[in-house]
């Protein structure tokens, strides 16, 4: 019983760090190669868990081949189009200037009812607006549309758009979190002085940010 246990616990650390390395799109958009890996890591790891007769070792070796063959095959397709357009694909124009290509469509199995949902996600009702819509590797559908529906921004509109600036959390869930108070430029005694204007602690605080332009959002930790 201790040893499924022990198993257990150390594949699951295993795919989490095998998932980090795979790196941040395994968990997003995956591309066909990397949903296969994923799917194989997961099946790999319920043998030895389910079989504690298996050693450790016989175990990660295999997690550990697929995983390294992973990066490799990454790597050699960053050097290689020809071997990534091989186990990816390339992107495939489903509507150009307007027009609805069917024969793409019946190449990658998309009906015209599918084709219109994925407008619907897009915000998209009228096909008629459509310019370009390209199905990626990854399987979204990037949609562009004709430049008089496209909505206007501050710069079509005249308008002198003010600047943005990125918020950095320096308190989370009444954690102080003092690596981040270089990037802010902040110090303790700052957040000291911004909790007392709140008549707060770092304890009672749900959320405290700053952005480079001392914009600070302060929310109290609900009881």
């Amino acid at each position: 019983m201790l040893s499924s246990c022990l198993h257990t616990v150390v594949f699951y650390i295993v795919l989490i760090i095998s998932m980090r390395l795979l790196g941040k799109r395994q968990l997003g958009q995956m591309e066909p190669s990397e949903f296969v890996v994923t799917m194989l890591v997961a099946n790999l790891a319920t043998i030895p868990m389910e079989d504690p007769s298996l050693t450790l070792f016989h175990g990660l070796l295999p997690i550990g081949i697929v995983v390294a063959a992973e990066l490799l095959l990454s790597w050699l397709c960053m050097l290689s189009i020809r071997l990534r357009r091989l186990l990816c694909g390339k992107p495939v124009i489903l509507i150009e200037n307007g027009r609805i290509d069917q024969q793409a469509l019946r190449r990658n199995r998309i009906t015209a009812d599918e084709l219109t949902g994925h407008l619907r996600l897009k915000e998209v009702l009228d096909l008629t607006t459509v310019q370009y819509a390209i199905l990626e590797t990854n399987g979204n559908l990037s949609v562009f549309l004709y430049p008089a529906h496209q909505p206007a921004t501050a710069k079509n509109a005249g308008i002198q758009a003010g600047k943005q600036y990125l918020p950095i959390t320096i308190i989370e869930h009444g954690k102080l979190l003092t690596e981040n108070l270089p990037l802010a430029k902040k110090d303790e005694k700052w957040v000291e002085r911004v909790l007392k204007s709140k008549n707060s602690t770092i304890c009672e605080t749900f959320l405290l940010t700053v952005d480079s332009a001392d914009h600070i959002l302060w929310l109290q930790k609900k009881n």
